[in-house]
């Protein structure tokens, strides 16, 4: 079992996004070929504190890379060109609070430069 463990652990990579994780795995077939998994993990935290874990992974077979990795470019490149590069996601942040609406007085003051006319 412990051969068949350190087969598995081939080669590993960690991408820490925030409250996901993500994990870049190559494993070996029962043939000796080589696979990658893709694993995200999530963390979700409970009222009292606790938390709990959700996972969702993927296997990429060789004969499969070349038209993956075509479409994971197709595909973020084609958000890139749409939306940019600049990541809006502050709004599905936890502790994000909606901006409080002002009101005309202080939307017009906010809009004028403060001019002594001692400047003028």
């Amino acid at each position: 079992m412990s051969e068949r463990v350190e087969q598995e652990e081939i080669f590993s990579q960690v991408l820490r996004a925030g409250r996901r994780t993500y994990f870049f795995d190559v494993r070996a077939t029962k043939a000796d070929d080589y696979y990658l998994t893709v694993t995200e993990s999530k963390k979700f935290t409970h009222d009292d504190g606790s938390f709990h874990y959700q996972k969702h992974k993927i296997y990429l077979y060789k004969e499969d890379f070349s038209d993956f990795k075509e479409m994971l470019n197709k595909a973020t490149d084609f958000i890139i060109d749409q939306k940019g590069s600049e990541v809006i996601s502050e709004r599905h942040q936890k502790d994000f609070k909606k901006q409080e609406e002002t009101t005309f007085a202080e939307q017009t003051t906010e809009s004028f430069t403060d001019v002594s006319f001692d400047d003028i």
